[in-house]
């Protein structure tokens, strides 16, 4: 009661004013946040080709919808002149928004101030908008632009990095994660990019690097730039890290809004689907001729995947590394599945070690965020030699298979041409219980290809025989019409159907449709031990 009388005798142009002042104060506070690093370093950002932090989160999200949280937060530290760097929020931005109407969390690291180092604030910042994005159920995007740890805080620095990395593996699975690199990602930093779902990376501005070309040189006597050492083609094409490559800022992230339109928001929730804009029954008849009858020309695995696919549709993945594999997103009558393929143009559609790696662990986030797998097959079987078996093709190769047995989303394969060997076995057969699997009638299914076979069983024929050559291509043509073509398999039961090639298009709609409810179990466990 004694409150309510002392507000009543206040003078109402005194609590206006009083509350005037309050508010411009909260104005100015927000302007100084707004600044960053100040005018001099911001202009000193932008003189890289490199937008601010703020600008970023303005241009990824949709306008006017980012709110931001932890903006007054300030370092505690007062080591090696610390105390005198109390921004308000620190190296970071964190908060969250929409894109296309779809909510996200995001943080965006703030290279104009201190940097940008990742510092024990700046952990508790990016920390607390995961736990966020984990609770809310949303994907979480990082736009990462740091020097790495903040030195002058030492292990408190390193702790900031170590919850990040706890929550990353956490979020693993539950929510997207998306990584863009946008500036230097060095030391420990990388780490927690790697952790995530998907990296992209511009060319000429981002690099990721464990060490640096000075310390690279000063270890092993190695000199390397910083471009070759870890910028965006070293890691797209050599390494395998970045998923993505862009020309630019604007590029990746609308990049970055593209790849959202094809993930669900969490696990628990299906693919975002569109409006079907494509006809269901369009049949292309070049696909009646594109693969080559004799099995040893090449042929352009992409051009099936444009022509099955809802036109214009197909987002590859690690489109640089790895070539002989492909992997993407694409839609068929609106859904989104994940598709993988081998490509004939590259190494024969051989499966290699990093062919490996980038198959199973894309087959992982589908399986993981309830995508189709939708899987087209033409490999002459997993590459031999001394390189590829000193350097693990077993253990690679077998992630393969577990990535497959492991999945249990839709899962249909088409085998197009050659399913040789244990690419046969591991490429989404039958065997490891995929659902449907479509044949061609240039498909080939064999332990080895029909010339190998021959060599082997009538090796001693070959040997005594007058013409040679002449006998090898009728025992060949003889092995193939009797155990290579896809009716054999089809007897078997491990061919569903043999399609003619334009067909596929509306038998795949047809299939992915009937396995849209499909429910699947595993046995009880905690988790299986994958193959590394």
């Amino acid at each position: 009661m004694t409150e309510q009388v002392k507000v009543a005798e206040i003078p109402a142009a005194a609590a206006v004013n009083g509350h005037a002042a309050l508010i411009t104060e909260l104005q100015e506070y927000r302007q100084r946040i707004a600044q960053g690093g100040g005018p001099e370093r911001v202009k000193a950002q932008h003189d890289k080709g490199k937008l601010t932090a703020r600008e970023r989160i303005a241009r990824l999200l949709d306008e006017g919808a980012f709110r931001e949280i932890g903006a007054y937060r300030v370092q505690r530290h007062t080591d090696f002149g610390l105390d005198k760097e109390n921004q308000p929020g620190d190296a970071v931005v964190t908060g969250f928004g929409k894109i296309d109407g779809r909510r996200v969390c995001i943080f965006s690291q703030d290279f104009t101030i201190l940097g940008g180092s990742y510092s024990e604030a700046v952990g508790q910042k990016v920390t607390q908008i995961m736990d966020l994005a984990m609770a809310a159920g949303v994907p979480v995007i990082g736009l990462n632009d740091s020097g790495g740890a903040r030195i002058q805080e030492g292990v408190y620095s390193l702790g900031a990095y170590g919850e990040l990395f706890w929550r990353n593996t956490q979020a693993s699975g539950v929510v997207p994660q998306i990584s863009v690199i946008l500036g230097p990602c060095a030391g420990g930093a990388v780490y927690s990019p790697a952790l995530t779902d998907f990296i992209i990376m511009t060319k000429g501005t981002s690099q990721m690097f464990i060490t640096g070309p000075d310390v690279v040189k000063a270890v092993t006597g190695e000199e390397v730039d910083v471009e070759t050492l870890g910028g965006a083609m070293a890691h797209a094409a050599v390494s395998g890290v970045a998923h993505f490559v862009t020309d630019d800022e604007d590029q990746a992230l609308a990049l970055t809004r593209k790849l959202l339109s094809y993930l669900p928001l969490n696990s628990l929730e299906p693919p975002p689907a569109i409006e079907p804009s494509d006809d269901p029954w369009r049949m292309e008849t070049l696909l009646d001729t594109i693969v080559p009858t004799n099995p040893n020309e090449a042929y352009d695995m992409q051009a099936v995947i444009n022509a099955i696919f809802d036109l214009d549709s197909f987002l590859e993945v690690q489109e640089y590394f790895a070539q002989n594999a492909i992997v993407g997103f694409a839609r068929l009558h609106g859904q989104v599945v994940g598709v993988v393929a081998q490509q004939p143009m590259v190494l024969a559609g051989v499966i290699d070690i990093d062919a490996s790696d980038k198959i199973a662990r894309f087959i992982r986030f589908c399986d993981a965020f309830n995508i189709p797998i939708i899987t087209f097959v033409d490999s002459p079987g997993y590459m031999p030699g001394v390189h590829q078996e000193h350097g693990g093709i077993i253990r690679h190769g077998a992630k393969i298979v577990y990535a497959y047995s492991e999945a249990t989303v839709p899962k249909i394969t088409v085998i197009p041409r050659k399913a040789y060997g244990g690419a046969y076995v591991v490429m989404g057969s039958k065997y490891i219980r995929t659902d449907l699997v479509f044949a061609w009638p240039t498909t080939e299914i064999a332990v080895m290809g029909a010339e190998g076979a021959t060599n082997i069983l009538y090796r001693r024929q070959l040997k005594e025989a007058a013409d040679p050559g002449a006998l090898r291509a009728q025992l060949a043509k003889e092995y193939r019409d009797r155990f290579s073509k896809p009716y054999a398999a089809a007897a078997a039961g491990a061919i569903d159907d043999i399609l003619i090639p334009s067909e596929t298009r509306p038998r795949l709609i047809a299939a992915l449709e009937l396995l849209r409810d499909k429910r699947a179990s595993s046995l009880p466990k905690k988790h299986g031990t994958m193959p590394l």
